[in-house]
């Protein structure tokens, strides 16, 4: 399983990013995430698909497409500016891509409205993974994501499913039950959010949570219960086949070699 890891990269701007792409190299790594959000987006987020594509192209790059924040002007030109980013995605072979809604979805320019459209497209060929919140209804009051699921995979253009971290095993066995018995004709990837506790996450998650991310009260008070839990996951997405993808920093040997502490466990 330690070998099918994928690792999300955070960077500032593009030396900071070449020195973690260094980092991968030397520990072997090359099964990268790059996520579109915060700074990494518009300018950031095209230099860094040019940079890797011309330095690195080694590694195994999957791209986060956030309509929210790639969102430019007017819808139109929004998704012109998406399709630009498929058409040249198919000929690099190195990369693939998540596409997501944003945290904030644009009215008219969301997953669905896209994969709507691109099912129109002609000469075309693409696969696209898609995010999949399991604890929305259970945590959230959200109870659309099942519908919105339906939507997207009948597009015929989803390849893969990527699921958002939580701290509710239980909760995350029903969807994805649920999930296989729905695509059990196709077979989808899957991808699981894995975070590595420590005190410093912590301490940054109660001063300000991330969106959509349900963490149990028991595990933010307690480190040992927050590492239980963890290896709980890991044993969970390898029952399930679901790759886990590693979204905290785990860039100096100290970080990674207890990470990998982990899954040796």
């Amino acid at each position: 399983m330690i070998h099918n890891l994928r690792f999300e990269l955070s960077f500032k701007n593009i030396s900071q990013l070449e020195n973690k792409l260094n980092f991968c190299k030397s520990n072997k790594i090359t099964n990268v995430n790059i996520p579109c959000k915060g700074l990494i987006k518009k300018d950031l987020f095209s230099s860094t698909i040019k940079y890797i594509s011309e330095n690195f192209q080694e590694f195994n790059i999957t791209y986060h497409y956030s309509l929210y924040h790639q969102y430019s002007k007017n819808r139109e030109k929004s998704y012109q500016n998406f399709l630009d980013f498929l058409k040249n995605s198919c000929s690099n072979r190195n990369y693939e891509i998540l596409l997501v809604s944003g945290s904030n979805k644009k009215k008219n320019f969301d997953a669905i409205n896209v994969l709507n459209n691109l099912k129109k497209e002609k000469n075309l060929k693409i696969k696209l993974g898609i995010a999949y919140n399991p604890y929305l209804k259970k945590y959230y009051k959200v109870s659309s994501e099942r519908e919105r699921f339906d939507r997207k995979i009948s597009s015929g253009l989803i390849n893969s499913i990527w699921f958002q971290y939580g701290t509710d095993i239980k909760v995350l066995q029903n969807e994805v039950t649920y999930l296989k018995k729905v695509a059990e004709s196709e077979k989808f990837n899957l991808f699981g959010s894995l975070l590595i506790p420590s005190k410093q996450f912590i301490s940054r998650f109660k001063f300000r949570p991330w969106k959509g991310v349900y963490i149990s009260e028991k595990f933010l008070y307690s480190l040992d219960d927050f590492y239980d839990f963890t290896r709980d996951l890991v044993s969970f997405y390898k029952k399930n086949n679901i790759t886990p993808i590693i979204e905290t920093d785990f860039t100096t040997n100290e970080k990674l070699n207890f990470l990998y502490s982990i899954f040796r466990n």
